[in-house]
């Protein structure tokens, strides 16, 4: 049996690390959730960011949008040119997937400094294309409401788990050095 654990301790250690750091973090996220409700920053602060900001992008595009607090869920809803096209819930504040993309870079711990940079850096890359992702499908269901469905269950993930299976597979290829022998 304890060879089993030699054989595959690379493998266990991925595992544990991976599942352990998802846990935790998720852990803080939840406790984030429950006690940092706020009325002025609704739902929650990062959600309501996350709002804001993907409006202030849209109307870079040259559309009038605008996010609002919704009166019965805890979300906020996104007009384009005053037609009501989304809820950006807490789920759409991409908090859930940089935990995931975190856990899976610690499971491939390289050194100190550069994971850490690299959590960091690739974080910010997850949120930003989070926003951006956020007013193309506003964009998109504004000026092709037919296609809304494609829209939001292929294109929208497609976006945001694209960059991520991206910053996975340059860390393990090109910056994480813990498991290439």
């Amino acid at each position: 049996m304890l060879q089993l654990f030699r054989k595959y301790s690379s493998v266990l250690r991925f595992i544990f690390m991976f599942l352990g750091s998802y846990f935790v973090f998720s852990m803080f996220y939840n406790a984030y959730l429950i006690f940092f409700k706020s009325d002025f920053y609704f739902p929650d602060y990062l959600t309501h960011l996350v709002g804001v900001q993907s409006e202030s992008l849209i109307n870079s595009f040259g559309y009038s949008a605008t996010v609002l607090p919704h009166q019965t869920e805890p979300s906020m809803k996104l007009f384009v040119n005053e037609v009501y096209l989304a809820r950006i819930v807490e789920g759409c504040n991409s908090v859930s997937i940089i935990i995931l993309f975190t856990a899976f870079i610690l499971s491939f711990f390289g050194k100190l400094k550069a994971t850490l940079l690299y959590i960091l850096a690739g974080s910010a890359i997850i949120y930003a294309m989070n926003i951006i992702r956020i007013a193309i499908l506003a964009v998109g269901l504004y000026e092709y409401p037919q296609y809304s469905s494609i829209l939001h269950s292929v294109v929208f993930p497609l976006i945001i788990y694209g960059t991520v299976f991206i910053l996975w597979v340059l860390w393990v290829q090109i910056f994480s050095k813990s498991f290439q022998k």
